[in-house]
């Protein structure tokens, strides 16, 4: 595969001696938290800042993963660079690739993701933690940007497969939120129907438990287009509702 390169970032990159894939093999920078691990191999993050600037220099070396596409396995960050490039195609807000590449080296598997970071934006996690002291105006602008972001992934016929509240990224705009997704890598198209689409919203309500009723019927509403006190709602709330509990008992 040919290294991918964003035109919009190549000058800067390329002014700070990072344009390939061995200057940012080789950069040493300091770990933003613990590399995953798998038999044989791991996965790292990395800050890089550059003229004020952020990024986020992902490295891994023979962490692979089996899909469809490749059967034997490949990194797991090819896989994201794809999901990340189909959610551009698509329309859907999503973080941003400056690179990608991978090599085989003395039969080491190695593959850099950099993507740019999202300096400015709140994940939907830190903003529950400070839920009570947001305001109802500003708890309504975050349920619906969620639903909204929610629906348009399903409406691109998309499964996000991690909309965790860690993964939803939220920025204030004059009039409301603008939401974006990051983590693409378990991204897979929606073949179930309302199957799929459960499957997918339930864990954010699982994990968004300061949210009241009403506000998950706000977020539902949202994303399915209805008013708040729509039948469609309550049948939605009611299987949402069955699959926490069912994924809670067990």
């Amino acid at each position: 595969m040919t290294d991918f390169l964003a035109a919009e970032d190549r000058e800067l990159l390329e002014r700070h001696g990072l344009g390939t894939f061995d200057a940012l093999w080789t950069r040493q920078l300091d770990a933003v938290d613990e590399p995953n691990s798998v038999p044989g191999g791991w996965s790292s993050v990395f800050r890089l800042n550059l003229e004020g600037h952020g990024f986020y220099l992902k490295r891994q070396s023979n962490y692979l993963m089996r899909t469809l596409h490749a059967p034997f396995g490949e990194p797991s960050f090819a896989r994201e660079f794809r999901n990340i490039s189909r959610y551009e195609k698509l329309g859907i807000p999503a973080l941003e690739a400056a690179f990608f590449g991978q090599r085989r080296v003395n039969g080491e598997v190695r593959a850099i993701l950099l993507t740019r970071a999202l300096d400015g934006w709140d994940d939907l996690d830190s903003l529950l933690q400070r839920w009570s002291d947001l305001s109802e105006a500003q708890h309504s602008a975050i349920l619906r940007a969620c639903g909204q972001l929610a629906r348009l992934v399903h409406s691109r016929r998309q499964v996000h497969g991690c909309f965790y509240p860690k993964h939803i990224f939220l920025r204030a705009t004059g009039d409301g939120y603008q939401a974006q997704l990051i983590d693409l890598e378990k991204t897979r198209p929606l073949l179930f129907g309302q199957r799929d689409r459960v499957k997918d919203l339930e864990p954010l309500l699982r994990r968004a438990s300061v949210w009241s009723t009403a506000q998950v019927r706000e977020l539902l509403a949202a994303y399915l287009d209805q008013a708040q006190d729509s039948s469609l709602v309550d049948s939605w709330a009611a299987r949402l509702t069955a699959r926490r509990d069912h994924k809670e008992q067990r």
